[in-house]
């Protein structure tokens, strides 16, 4: 049964693979681009992995040579993320009681740049001195702290590393916040830039990343189809403004969706392996959070990462919790196209939903070519819908360690 205050989206900010805005974005998703392509990075060619998906982000457009300096590229994607989300909400700092506004970020490897810049020059170059900013850069907190300090945010400032459901987590904490008086105004979402050589050889050797597609690399990611082999690895940011409804209404701020339910889980069986039962818990936790039957949802985001496992197992966490009624519900993987964005992945793929809401159209599982009989349902393949009819959306969010968490909006201007 929901108790407590509505929580309005009114703001959200991206920097992805397929655009650094979210019309751009969603555009791109809906017409089934990929950013996936190969690294334009100086050691590709010495990696077994070649492909990833890239933003195109110029920090000098964004930051003065100084602060674009002391700023990871983690940090720096959420800041552009984080100032479109608050422009777009049209926040007026001045206005709002800052000691009840505040920020949940969610990242998984935080400033790996800065940590591989700094055991190369230790370690390759034998530097006996690093950059004096190197902690403050790399720092697990450090993308979630530059936004605090830039709006002189003094409500709660928490960073969530749950892996790939880092930013869902963070969104859904942030709601929680809201919704039970902590908190009136919160940024949420994820950032992460990890496309460094000692990161990608550390995901060669678990052996979870995609062939590349040797006709076409940007198709290399498949999620939910036969011939998928793993996941490609991407960066980027998403941040989005939760408010309290009645302060968003008071202060006529254009609602884009209302978060209505959220649900968190673990696994707790294996720490690489997903089990249909934690999943499914999270989903299941989330409609009850909404006070939802099964049957308003009428699309879900999955996780879809493009591995064996996780396709196989969300397919069947999904039925478990929808039965019959799933094989009537379009589900999609937009990793296909934006690629795996691991901490940032839950708040891009919000983002994408919120944008589904709004346009009333579903984005397809790109590069599905050949249906697999263990994920039979309405995947949506290689081409995105319009025109459809939608008022609940499900964001779904699964990781490493066993946290899941599930995300369900409601669109916001028909309310």
């Amino acid at each position: 049964m929901r108790h407590g205050r509505r929580v309005a989206v009114t703001g959200q900010g991206i920097v992805s693979p397929l655009g650094n805005d979210t019309d751009t974005f969603f555009s791109a998703l809906l017409a089934g681009k990929s950013g996936i392509g190969r690294l334009r990075t100086d050691f590709a060619e010495a990696m077994d992995c070649k492909i990833g998906a890239q933003v195109s982000l110029d920090p000098l457009l964004h930051f003065s040579k100084s602060e674009a300096a002391s700023l990871d590229r983690v940090s720096q994607f959420a800041m552009v993320a984080a100032r479109q989300s608050v422009a777009s909400a049209g926040l007026d700092m001045a206005a709002l009681n800052l000691s009840r506004t505040g920020i949940c970020l969610g990242t998984g490897m935080a400033g790996a740049g800065s940590l591989d810049d700094a055991y190369k020059r230790l370690y390759r170059d034998n530097a006996n001195r690093l950059k004096p900013f190197t902690v403050l850069m790399a720092m697990t907190s450090a993308a979630a702290s530059q936004i605090a300090l830039t709006y002189g945010l003094s409500g709660p400032n928490l960073t969530y590393s749950t892996a790939c459901s880092s930013s869902a987590v963070a969104i859904g904490e942030a709601y929680r916040l809201i919704r039970h008086g902590y908190a009136d105004t919160m940024l949420a979402g994820g950032s992460e830039a990890l496309l460094t050589y000692g990161s990608i050889r550390a995901w060669e050797a678990l052996r979870t990343l995609a062939r590349e597609d040797a006709d076409d690399c940007t198709a290399s990611c498949k999620p939910f189809s036969a011939d998928r082999s793993g996941l490609v690895l991407g960066e980027g940011s998403a941040v989005v403004v939760l408010e309290d409804w009645d302060l968003a209404r008071a202060r006529g701020a254009h609602i884009l969706a209302e978060l209505v339910g959220y649900g968190s889980s673990n696994d707790c069986a294996h720490i690489t392996q997903p089990s249909v039962e934690g999943q499914a818990s999270a989903m299941a936790a989330a409609l009850a959070d909404a006070d939802l039957p099964p049957d308003a949802i009428a699309y879900i985001n999955a996780h879809g990462t493009g591995t064996k496992l996780n396709d196989r197992t969300e397919t069947a966490a999904i039925k478990r919790i929808f039965g019959d009624l799933a094989y009537g519900i379009p589900v999609s993987s937009t990793k296909s196209m934006h690629g795996h964005l691991m901490g940032a992945a839950g708040a891009v793929e919000f983002v994408a939903c919120i944008e589904a809401l709004r346009r009333q159209s579903i984005p397809p599982t790109m590069h599905l070519s050949r249906p697999d009989p263990e994920c039979d349902l309405d995947f949506v393949p290689n081409a995105g819908r319009t025109g459809v009819t939608l008022e609940y959306v499900m964001s779904n969010a699964f990781a490493f360690g066993g946290t899941s968490a599930v995300l369900v909006a409601r669109r916001g201007d028909a309310h």
